[in-house]
This record gives structure tokens, sequence and C-alpha cells, in this order.
């Protein structure tokens, strides 16, 4: 791992049948920057079968998690990673209360659904996969189509194909948007 540039952590939350790309680019962004990133299972084990077959062994489960010591909270999306997530009831009450603290969550793809659920993006910009877009807009969020969208303590994004910038977006909450950019420069995502 880089050299932790951060002493703040993140808490990455993996379900069975998570998309796969989601959540492991989250996971490669943050160890390239510096950014401790534990990942987190919601299953009794710590062994997670991803919605493409990939099996991906977390650091935990979210039993053993000691909540406190992160300041934000990742949900990936997928089908039926997001519906998995959404059943884990340790982890809604942790959403929830970081949220009303004004800690960071972040959801990409199908997940910002569950923010949206949980009443967190009433009024809020921001965006996720156009499968769900009409549960947040029933919800009352501000929709917009963007790669990934920071309000206030919330991160959202679209998609598999923008888990790029949600990463960049997350270490851009960190370490700054000139940091953000020259990773993103670094890997070729920006040209």
């Amino acid at each position: 791992m880089a050299d932790n540039t951060t002493e703040r952590k993140v808490a990455l939350f993996l379900a069975n049948g998570c998309e796969t790309i989601e959540a492991l680019t989250v996971a490669d962004i943050l160890f390239r920057a510096g950014i401790p990133c534990t990942k987190v299972s919601v299953n009794d084990t710590p062994v997670v079968v991803t919605s493409h077959g990939v099996t991906v062994t977390a650091d935990t489960t979210v039993g053993f998690l000691d909540w406190d010591s992160y300041d934000m909270l990742v949900l990936p999306g997928g089908i039926p990673g997001t519906p998995n997530l959404r059943a884990c009831a340790p982890l809604m009450e942790e959403v929830r209360r970081f949220h009303r603290e004004g800690k960071m969550v972040a959801a990409i793809c199908a997940a910002p659904s569950i923010l949206a659920e949980l009443g967190l993006l009433r009024g809020v910009r921001s965006t996720c996969n156009p499968s769900v877009e009409k549960i947040l807009i029933e919800n009352g969020a501000d929709l917009v189509k963007e790669d990934a969208v920071t309000t206030g303590n919330i991160i959202t994004s679209r998609a598999m194909g923008t888990a790029v910038p949600f990463a960049l977006a997350i270490m851009e909450h960190y370490l700054g948007k000139e940091k953000a950019d020259e990773l993103g420069r670094n890997i070729l995502f920006y040209k």
C-alpha cells in the first residue's frame, strides 16, 4: 500500500451480487492514493461473490466493524448486491447515523436508491443508474445525469462505466482536486 496520506478511513461494503468493477475500482484508487479502505462483507463470512461470479475476500464482516473509526461508508451497486446491502439492518442504521452526523456516504449505480429510500436524497443533487432513476425521483432527489456528484456529505455515481470518476470524487474529498486530477492523469483516465 502507498504511504497513508490521511488517517481518515473508508469502509467499502460488499454484498453477494455487488458490481465487481464498482467495488474494486474504489478499493484500487484509494489504495493508490494512500487512503485506508477496509473492505467489509455484509455476509456472515468475509467471502463475497460478485454479480459476475468473482470471489472476493473482504477484510472483515459487518458484525466486527468498529463504525466510529470510519468517516465514510461506500455502497457499490449491482443486482442483487444493492438489495442485499439494503437488507443489512446494521448497515442501514449506520448509513442514517453517518448522514445525520455529517459524515460522508457514497453510493454508485443502483445503490443511490438505498439512500433515496432512506430519505437522504430529498432535495439533494444526485445521480444513479437509469434503472433506478424513478426511485430517486419518487423520493424527492434532484436527479442529474453526471458521472459523479458530490453534494454536501453525499457522493453518488451512475454505473460501472463511471467507477473511476466515482473513486476519484472520493479521493478528491480527502486530498483535494489537484491530487485527484494528478492520479487521474497517472492512470491515463485524463489525457
